[in-house]
């Protein structure tokens, strides 16, 4: 499916309208809900990178703060490249949330619509109730997205000042202020992380909900 989404997407590379895509997309078979689903999954495989490089941040926090000897500038670099690739993380994973809230606001007015068209009661009530369930479960969804994407700002920010302080501050005075940092900040991870797995947990049962209708 990734494969024909990218050709839609080569259609209207130029035009950069989601309207377009959409229906560049469905020319050649692939409708509003199948792009909902794809993007729910590249959204839950931007969360599972984005919990992996928060640890890995935090592993090198850990260990600029057990520094005992060497070079602190290669120390520094090492932390300033952590907290960079975790900015970029955290960016991938609010772009990815933002498409797939276009994407699922795009449907359910599609899905609306298209309910007033029917002629049989019962079908129209069958699709008025499958809309219903399926925007009950997508909210859950988007809610635990968002709140586990709240997260990332604390632990960015805690992180930005840690570096900015050591670029400064490069001696062994520094790395000891820098302890006392290091709880808050491990245990923001811990929050961000358990919510992330959620939010994750969250997208798989919303995947398996569509695939099964």
């Amino acid at each position: 499916m990734r494969t024909l989404l990218a050709s839609a997407a080569l259609l209207v590379s130029l035009a950069g309208c989601e309207s377009a895509y959409y229906s560049a997309a469905e020319q050649v078979g692939i409708h509003k809900r199948d792009i909902l689903v794809d993007r729910v999954e590249s959204s839950r495989d931007a969360q599972e990178d984005a919990e992996e490089q928060f640890e890995s941040a935090l592993e090198h926090f850990q260990a600029v703060v057990g520094f005992d000897g060497g070079d602190l500038q290669d120390v520094y670099e090492d932390l300033n490249d952590e907290y960079e690739d975790s900015v970029t993380a955290a960016q991938n994973v609010h772009d990815r949330i933002n498409a797939v809230e276009s994407v699922a606001e795009a449907l359910f007015d599609e899905w609306e619509a298209e309910i007033d068209e029917y002629q049989n009661a019962s079908f129209k009530a069958q699709s008025q109730r499958q809309l219903r369930e399926t925007r009950q479960r997508y909210t859950g969804m988007l809610a635990a997205m968002r709140k586990a994407e709240s997260r990332m700002d604390p632990v960015l920010t805690a992180l930005k000042d840690n570096v900015l302080f050591l670029k400064h501050n490069l001696n062994a005075q520094a790395v000891a202020s820098l302890k006392t940092e290091f709880d808050g900040i491990a245990r923001d991870v811990d929050l961000l992380i358990a919510e992330m797995r959620k939010s994750i947990a969250a997208s798989n049962a919303f995947i398996d909900s569509m695939q099964s209708q």
